[in-house]
């Protein structure tokens, strides 16, 4: 500190005066201190503004007490004098001086002292520190240094008493505290003045005796002599004092100084370098300046830590960047960028490769759930220019790559995260290198390009922008070393043209931000620089000094000096680049551009922040002579390190802290103190090893802790403008040429598992306190985040259940749905407040079984017990949760839930279970877990007890000794008055009826008695009897003063009676529930007895074994009355269901289970877990959810336990578990949304894996995985944790877009249509001559279809012409599709003999449909080749092309000139590897799968281009129809969207089924993916050539564009991942997949087919852009039933509905050009291998009636308005047209004999569910019709437009 001021009166009036007087230096006289009370002169700044540019740095500023508060009253200030002062301090800022506030010089003064007394007074120093408050708040913002006292010593001198200095100093510390609390946060250091004045004649020679700096406050030259003309000896003289390294001199008063060089300045000519010597100080360069300045500290000073907290609004950042992290190198058009060139090239350590990385590309949920695990407020990370631009240019923009970044943007503002985006870090589009990249000019506009793009693409979102990263780096490594990308070796001239060329480009992005964006977005451009800190080898030596200072310009001054100080190079790197240009001719080693005059005033001042990125530190010496080119051999400069600075798994970081502190000063001195922005460290971290120590980083924890403090010291006791901070880097990544060998990540990743896990190293838990604390000082607790409203009534009593119970009425309602009904996802969201939880218990996590005065529980002693456990597991450590509280919580914030239910261990607080031994470590240790949770809003949710009883109570008889109920008592009263100020939610028990029946029942879990008769009633009757008096312990003693909620957790399994019909069946199911659920929930929430199921039960069954009285318990009235009602809501832990039936069991011996007289099952729907016994089944929840409503009065519910184990191999990608949440948290969301089930929170079972009881560690119910296997024991979020975010971040399950609803219609002429297939329904197999197919063979093989099912019948349409044209006019289609059977008309296949009968058939069905306005659409071939062909290797004989086309051709020109709509073949894919590759459908081939199925594609393509050729050829001039080939193909959708190696499986799904056939006929030839796959697997295998095979290029030729249309067949999605079949050699092992369905997909008759309507969508707009766009005909698209009919097939409806709006999607929002839409089909037929089991028809079709009559289901007629309104009218315009009645244009097919049918849950015959369905048809169209009239009345009235709601009104029956 250079010291000048204060203001003076005299100078203010001087000022007046004479302008000239602003370079004037006037004493301080203390009466003179100007004090505000007149105005400040216009001119002041001129006099501020030079001082700075003499050097001085601060400017002191003496407040008048008694002007600012007349009154001595803080609260009445004077606020003209406080805004006087307010603008002083303003202009100071501003013109470059930093103030020096003085609260006060020293005595009260005069008009206060009457009023307030002296410093004697005890009462003034309060009122001091209410002054020093207000000016705080005041001037806080513009004022870092502050004096209470500047002349304390006047109190002495003035001789007052001892007690008023004392008062004084009392004053002075009060305020002092009152900084450090409220004001230091944000930077800046408070002290006082005392006198020790000094003259030039006295050696100053002391030393103070404490480590802090001095400020001279004022200082005096007094009595000085000069020798000869040397006026500026005694100044020099002072200036030398000052110099001394031996003192610690923070800075001085230099008024004096100043006036005396200008009195001398008269008076001798050696002024000029006398003021330059005065100056030394001032004018030394800005790197001597901070040198010297903490070149006298000790090492000890040097490294002392700094306790304290860094200025509030500190920013907390970790970073990552593109080419690092992102992976996904060449999707979805991604260029290549030098990067991937590089690795590509194997110039990385192991040949590694960037290609996949982090899959951060697939991985934006993973990565934000780690930031906020972290706490950061921000996430640096980088765009890929290539991503964006694939070819560095905005013409190839990548709309995907976009949106990415939008992704990743918004998901981090939705967690409350900043962006801080970096434009460029190092990966540049390899396309724009390959024209010279970053040494070619035209880059800068390349660049300003991209950078225009990313602002107005992403700035309305990102405020902060970096437009480089570390462009030395680019520079140096990437062009002149070339130990980067793009690997150029050129340190003469490309190193110094990037730079130039960087500079440019950086300050073009910088001016289109402020010329374009600035105003209306309001961020902020800067640049992250990268330096290291150098320091003089020989510190005596000035050359070493000069070459450190080389070294800083070489490195941080070649980029920064150009933008922070002048535009153009530092004076020093050009001077010495010259020099050595001389030295070193002719030889050139260095070629610096020159910018001109226009640039660099185009780059100055282009920052509007400083980006530090800092690793490390390096001493230089001088070494002169080298003409080596690069900055080493330039510079005339070598760097060392300190072999004493401490080693890392690194080659050039030294862990080098007090470095940052220095470099952090030089910045703040030579580039910021210019500029005036504040500098961000935008990257500081340290690398480990691959193979060192993955998680317990503890180097990297020692680097963080010192680095972050040295960046608080430049920041409280420096005074540098730091206000970022930035780890580099969130996780490990692929880190330029070590690859993936050095790990800077704090987090650890897993590159050998493709799923790339990430996991909290200890660093990252370390930084997250950090953030968390705001430094180094300690948090205080928060308080409680949510307080539940407390319950002020007791509950009412309930009368007992009746047997069975009115809650039957739940099976009523429930177990007659369909499975439609039952499994139908519903879309909704819980209400606002709803509780979202995670939970876990102490036994399973918290480990230190023994530690800390923890006693032993009966957990401890049974699982140390040898064999008690598998693999001898036990809870000794568990996940050692009792030290990793920080760990825990991290899990929790990342997670966002809002409540932790967890439980406490009795023994931890009382080792003995009794009050008397209180553990005060293990209170402690709950106060530090439950303080954490509500720092975070957090609520915990606490457990009394779970099961992990003190091994001490166990001792004297446990739970059946009846003085555990006052034990527990004294317990849970501790625990209350301990804890319950701050928890508001408490469960006594977690499922008592474990601890009864598995406890003292089966004795299975301690304490391990084996009693089942006796011993779980009188255990159960003790824990109620416990509970309630706990119960009534709160309600007495707490619930007034904390108004918290206790209830008891309890457990129930959902039962479905084994016949629903069958009265004795639901009242076993009711008796289940009573035994196990109201066991204990009827004494409790009815009335305080048990339920008379059980009491009946037990009692007769007492009876009948002879005992003298029941073995269940009574309690006395007065019990009752004290026992009912003690639960404020009601918690319940679910997991599966079973099935029960009546069963009468033995009386012997007495037992709990056989009380029930029941046997169980499991439920058929059931979905297997690793448990056998906890299966899934979702819909069981939901129908336990209304048992307790009906049962319990309607309670306020919380499910406090919900979860599925998974085993221990699975670790991240937990697929089941996402589907049992997905499920069963839907079905909690319907009782509460449709059922009006009170349900009020959701805990899911678990937070992390942990010992999991008699499972110990070989199973897994834990959102997080934890690695027992490691020491560390790491938790790694699985794929749940991200879902379960998303479900809490949703509040449930809103309806997503895709699923919604939208109204409009298809173009018109749209064909409508439904289809059949000849073996299907024709029948008459061997009428009028037809010969034999393949499916006549294969369905008359036993064995080979269902049932035995033949088509020798079917649907006997051979026979039925008029009943099947009558169907379709009453479906109302326009077309009808339909294949001709190829035997039929050529029995053998060829054209030797034509049956004439089989062809006329085919004549009267088109002439009947023509003479019903139906337009036929014909497949020549759906799968019924003829069987002689057959004989003769069918479709793997390559004649078989020859034939078809022969055939093709006979029907042509038999029907072509009525049929003008021709499908050559119905799905290949099925003939080729249903039919030949896995045997179950004709022809049954199943031996030759790796090359049947290829061979037989292949033919089927070259028949199919013959056909097409022909008909174009010879037929469609005179005919006019169009022909193509019908394809299917499921779409397929990533098992785990997150994972790339999923991605690319679904990709290869789809590519393998479509592209198979659709590529050659839209593209030409196969696919590559399936070309290069099947090539390199069947090389691999031995053999000559790929089983693939290849067609000629005249054969490509002749098959590409034989379409006029694509034909689609489409019914489901698969979720698809990779499966690695080794060696074999089939279709499914090339494809290397295996696909599952989502669990909540509605189910079909079909295994295969569940229900995804969004993928119909995305499988059309696949083929519009994969194959050209080409015109779409859905030429297949339904779903199937199986079992008894029913002809209200609502699943139908709605999967038409559905699946039809989604394509209505693809054609008016996409585009996809759709001309038509087929339903399968028309009638129920033969389902192919199936038989007649599968029905997909619009039609029933009565089997059990000879006639085969024609039934129409309830779709008939949806599909029927459908096709009437063209699509989908939106309701809000009114009625339309296509919703009214239609009356019927033909007579019903001839109605069969009655025969009875299931209809809406009733029997009654065919004629009558007829009218039936006619009836509620025609009630449905009415009032459709009446609501659309009502609605329209509504809007006209109103007059208001209404957007589509995306509500169907048409079904949308949710159930």
């Amino acid at each position: 500190m250079l010291l000048g001021g204060p203001l003076t009166h005299t100078l203010v009036n001087n000022l007046n005066l004479n302008p000239t007087a602003s370079q004037t230096f006037p004493s301080e006289v203390a009466h003179d201190v100007f004090d505000c009370r007149d105005a400040l002169p216009p001119q002041i700044r001129d006099h501020f503004q030079y001082l700075h540019s003499r050097g001085v740095t601060h400017f002191k500023v003496p407040l008048s007490w008694s002007h600012i508060l007349p009154t001595g009253d803080h609260s009445q200030p004077h606020q003209d004098t406080v805004r006087c002062y307010r603008t002083l301090l303003e202009q100071l800022t501003e013109s470059g001086l930093q103030p020096l506030v003085v609260l006060h010089r020293s005595t009260v003064p005069e008009g206060l002292r009457t009023t307030l007394g002296d410093w004697e007074s005890p009462e003034l120093p309060e009122v001091f520190e209410r002054y020093a408050e207000f000016v705080f708040s005041e001037f806080g913002d513009l004022v870092r240094s502050w004096i209470t006292f500047s002349h304390l010593d006047e109190l002495r001198d003035d001789g007052q008493k001892v007690s008023g200095l004392q008062g004084a100093l009392h004053a002075h510390d009060r305020v002092y505290q009152l900084y450090r609390r409220t004001i230091s946060v944000k930077g800046g250091q408070v002290s006082f003045g005392v006198r020790a004045e000094f003259h030039h004649s006295r050696s100053i020679n002391t030393k103070p005796g404490n480590k802090l700096p001095i400020l001279m406050y004022d200082m005096k030259v007094k009595n000085c002599a000069y020798k000869g003309n040397n006026y500026y000896l005694p100044i020099s003289t002072v200036l030398k004092a000052l110099k001394n390294e031996d003192l610690q001199i923070l800075g001085c008063d230099i008024k004096d100084i100043l006036g005396r060089i200008g009195d001398i300045d008269s008076r001798s000519t050696q002024s000029k370098n006398a003021e330059s010597l005065v100056y030394n100080k001032v004018s030394m360069s800005s790197y001597e300046n901070v040198w010297r300045s903490f070149s006298s500290q000790s090492p000890s000073e040097r490294d002392d830590f700094l306790i304290g907290s860094f200025p509030e609004g500190f920013q907390w950042s970790v970073s990552s960047e593109s080419f690092k992290v992102e992976g996904g190198w060449s999707e979805h058009g991604k260029g290549e960028t030098i990067w991937d060139r590089f690795g590509h090239q194997g110039h990385v350590f192991d040949n590694q490769t960037a290609d996949l990385a982090c899959d951060s590309y697939n991985k934006v949920d993973y990565d934000v759930h780690l930031l906020r695990g972290l706490l950061t407020n921000n996430y640096q990370f980088s765009i890929s220019w290539a991503r964006i631009f694939p070819t560095g240019h905005r013409g190839s923009l990548s709309e995907k790559g976009a949106l990415y970044y939008d992704h990743l943007i918004n998901t981090l503002l939705q967690s409350g995260i900043e962006p801080v985006v970096t434009l460029y870090h190092w990966d540049l589009p390899q396309a724009l290198q390959d024209t010279g990249g970053w040494t070619n000019p035209t880059i800068v506009e390349a660049f300003k390009v991209f950078a225009d793009f990313c602002f107005s693409r992403f700035g309305d979102r990102v405020k902060t922008w970096n437009t480089f990263s570390s462009p030395w780096v680019v520079s140096h490594s990437g062009y002149g070393s070339g130990e980067h990308a793009p690997g150029v070796k050129d340190p003469v001239v490309a190193s110094y043209q990037v730079t130039h060329n960087i500079l440019k480009s950086h300050a073009e992005a910088w001016h289109v931000y402020s010329d374009n964006y600035r105003k209306q977005q309001g961020g902020r451009v800067g640049i992250a620089l990268n330096s290291d800190w150098a320091e003089p080898l020989n510190t005596s030596s000035p050359q070493d000094l000069e070459a450190a200072e080389r070294y800083m310009n070489f490195m941080l001054g070649w980029f920064a000096h150009p933008i922070f100080v002048d535009g153009d190079y530092p004076a020093k790197l050009k001077s010495q680049i010259e020099q050595k240009r001389q030295e070193c001719q002719p030889a050139e080693v260095a070629r610096l551009p020159v910018f001109t005059e226009a640039e660099k005033q185009r780059i100055k001042g282009t920052a509007d922040f400083f980006g530090l990125n800092h690793y490390t530190s390096r001493l230089i010496n001088e070494s002169k002579g080298s003409c080596v080119p690069g900055p080493h051999g330039v510079g005339d400069f070598q760097s060392h390190v300190d072999p004493n600075w401490p080693t890392i798994d690194s080659d050039w970081i030294r862990p080098v802290p007090w470095g940052l502190r220095r470099l952090l000063n030089y910045v703040s001195s030579q580039y910021t103190s210019v500029t005036k922005v504040p500098i961000y460290i935008t990257g500081n971290g340290m690398p480990t090893y691959y193979n060192g120590e993955r998680f317990n980083d503890t180097e990297r924890v020692n680097f963080l802790k010192s680095y972050i403090n040295e960046a608080m010291k430049a920041i409280i006791v420096d005074g540098v403008d730091v206000q970022r901070y930035t780890v580099q880097s969130l996780m490990d990544g692929f880190e330029g040429p070590q690859g993936y060998s050095q790990r800077f990540g704090l987090h650890y990743v897993n590159f050998e598992d493709m799923n790339r896990p990430r996991t909290p190293k200890a660093s990252a838990y370390f930084y997250s306190h950090v953030v968390q604390m705001n430094g180094f000082e300690n948090l205080q607790p928060r308080s409680v985040s949510y307080f539940p409203k407390s319950m002020t009534t007791k509950r009412q009593a309930l009368s007992p259940s009746e047997v069975p119970s009115r809650s039957k009425v739940v099976w009523e309602n429930f177990s007659h749905q369909t499975n439609f009904q039952r499994n139908l996802y519903h879309y909704g969201t819980f209400p606002e407040g709803f509780q979202w939880g995670v939970s876990s218990s102490a036994y399973q996590i918290e480990g230190a079984w023994n530690v800390d005065g923890k006693g032993p529980s009966v957990w401890d002693t049974f699982t140390q017990k040898p064999g008690s456990i598998p693999n001898n597991d036990t809870g000794d450590i568990a996940c050692d949760s009792y030290n990793k509280v920080e760990e825990d919580l991290n899990m929790l914030r990342a997670l966002r839930v809002k409540a932790y239910r967890f439980s406490l261990s009795w023994s931890r607080i009382f080792p003995n279970g009794r009050n008397t031994s209180v553990n005060q470590m293990g209170v402690d240790y709950y106060n530090r877990l439950i303080n954490g949770l509500l720092t975070h809003n957090i609520t915990p949710m606490v457990t009394l007890y779970y099961w992990d009883l003190p091994q001490a109570l166990q001792d004297i008889g446990g739970w059946d000794n009846v003085n555990m109920i006052d034990i527990f008592n004294e317990f849970s009263d501790f625990c209350f008055s301990t804890f319950g100020d701050r928890v508001k939610f408490w469960i006594t028990f977690n499922q008592p009826y474990t601890i009864a029946w598995s406890g003292y029942g089966l004795g299975q879990v301690p304490p391990n008695v084996r009693d089942p008769g006796e011993a779980p009633y009188r255990i159960a009757h003790t824990l109620l009897k416990a509970h309630a008096k706990v119960y009534h312990t709160y309600s007495d003693k707490y619930r007034e003063t904390q108004g918290g909620l206790v209830s008891i957790s309890l457990n129930a399994d959902w039962v479905e009676p084994k016949d629903p019909n069958v009265p004795r069946e639901i009242a076993a199911a009711d008796r289940a529930l009573q035994f196990q659920l109201g066991w204990f929930a009827h004494p409790i929430f009815r009335n305080g007895d048990y339920p008379d199921a059980m009491k009946w039960q037990v009692g007769n069954k007492s009876d009948l074994q002879g005992l003298p009285m029941s073995r269940l318990p009574t309690f006395t009235d007065q019990e009752k009355a004290y026992i009912q009602g003690t639960a404020d809501y009601f918690s319940i832990n679910a997991y599966t269901t079973k099935v029960v039936r009546h069963v009468t069991t033995r009386l012997s011996p007495p037992s709990y289970e056989t009380d029930q007289d029941l046997g169980k099952e499991e439920e058929e729907d059931s979905k297997p877990t690793v448990l056998k016994e906890q299966k899934a089944v979702a819909f069981g929840l939901r129908r336990l959810l209304n048992w307790i409503k009906e049962e319990y009065g309607n309670p306020d519910i919380y499910i406090t336990e919900n979860g599925v184990a998974t085993d221990s191999s699975t670790t991240d990608d937990d697929t089941d578990r996402i589907f049992f949440y997905k499920t069963y948290i839907d079905e909690a969301l319907k009782a509460h949304n449709l059922d009006g089930v009170k349900v009020k929170g959701y805990a899911a079972y678990s937070l992390m894996d942990s010992f999991e009881w008699l499972n110990g560690y070989q199973v897994g119910f834990g959102l997080h995985h934890v690695d027992f296997e490691q020491p560390f024991l790491p938790r790694t979020p699985k794929r749940s944790a991200h879902y379960y975010y998303q479900i809490i971040k949703d509040n449930g399950f809103p309806l997503p877009d895709e699923e919604k609803m939208i109204y409009g219609h298809f173009r018109e002429g749209f064909a409508w249509s439904t289809a059949t297939a000849s073996y299907q329904i024709e029948g008459g197999w061997r009428s009028d001559g037809k010969g034999l197919s393949i499916w006549d063979q294969f369905a008359h093989t036993p064995l080979r279809v269902g049932n035995d099912d033949t088509g020798d019948i079917a649907c006997d349409s051979y026979n039925k012409i008029a009943e099947d044209v009558d169907m379709l006019k009453r479906l109302k289609v326009n077309h009808y599709r339909f294949s001709i059977s190829w035997p039929r008309v050529l029995p053998d296949g060829t054209t030797s003999f034509i049956n004439k009968p089989g062809l006329d058939y085919y004549h009267r069905l088109v002439d009947a449909l023509l003479a019903a306005n139906i337009k036929p659409q014909v497949t020549l071939y759906h799968w019924d080749l003829p069987q002689a062909l057959q004989k003769k290797r069918g479709w793997e004989n390559d004649t078989i092309v020859q034939r078809f086309k022969e055939y093709a051709d006979v029907i042509f020109d038999s029907l072509g000139d009525k049929v003008k709509f021709w499908i050559t073949l119905n799905e290949p894919y099925y003939v080729a590897l249903v039919g030949h590759g896995y045997g179950i459908a004709a022809p049954g081939i199943s031996f030759r799968p790796g090359t049947a199925p290829y061979i037989v594609g292949h033919n089927l393509l070259k028949a199919h281009a013959e056909a097409w050729h022909l008909y174009n050829d010879k037929y469609r001039a005179k005919q006019g129809g169009v022909i193509s080939i019908t394809i299917n193909s499921d779409w397929a959708e990533p098992r785990n969207p997150y994972k790339q190696e999923d991605i690319d499986a679904a990709r290869r799904v789809v590519q393998f089924y479509i592209g198979w056939f659709a590529h050659p006929v839209f593209n030409g030839d196969y696919n590559d993916v399936m070309k290069s796959i099947i090539r390199e697997r069947s090389l691999a295998a031995g053999l000559p050539k790929s089983r693939l095979p290849e067609f000629t290029p005249d054969e490509v030729k002749r098959i590409k564009g034989t379409y006029d249309y694509f034909g689609f067949n489409h019914y489901t999605t698969v979720l698809a991942f990779k499966v690695d079949f080794k060696g074999l050699q089939h279709y499914d092992a090339d494809r290397g997949v295996g696909t599952i369905a989502d669990r909540s997909w509605l189910d079909s008759g079909s295994g295969w087919l569940k229900v995804n309507p969004p993928g119909f969508r995305k499988i059309l707009n696949f083929i519009k852009e994969e194959y050209g766009d080409p015109p779409i005909i859905i030429t297949e698209n339904g779903i199937s039933e199986r079992g008894p009919v029913n002809l209200n097939d609502a699943h139908r409806s709605h999967y038409y509905e559905n699946y039809i709006n989604q394509a209505l999607k693809a054609y008016l929002i996409d585009g996809v050009n759709i001309s038509g839409y087929t339903a399968w089909s028309l009638m129920d037929n033969l389902e192919w291998f199936a038989g007649f089991e599968e029905k997909f028809g619009l039609f029933y079709v009565n089997r059990s009636d000879a006639s085969l009559p024609r039934l129409p289901k309830e779709s008939v007629k949806h599909y029927g308005t459908i096709i009437t309104c063209n699509g989908f009218p939106d309701p809000s315009q009114g009625p339309h047209p296509c919703l009214g009645p239609d009356p019927e244009g033909t007579s019903a097919p001839t109605t069969p004999p009655p025969s009875v049918v299931s209809f809406l849950g009733m029997a009654v015959s065919l004629p009558d569910a007829e009218v039936a369905l006619n009836i509620l048809f025609s009630l449905s169209i009415i009032a459709t019709a009446a609501a659309a009239l009502i609605t329209y009345g509504c809007l006209k009235a109103t007059r208001r437009s209404k957007q589509p709601s995306g509500v169907n009104i048409s079904l949308k029956n949710r159930f």
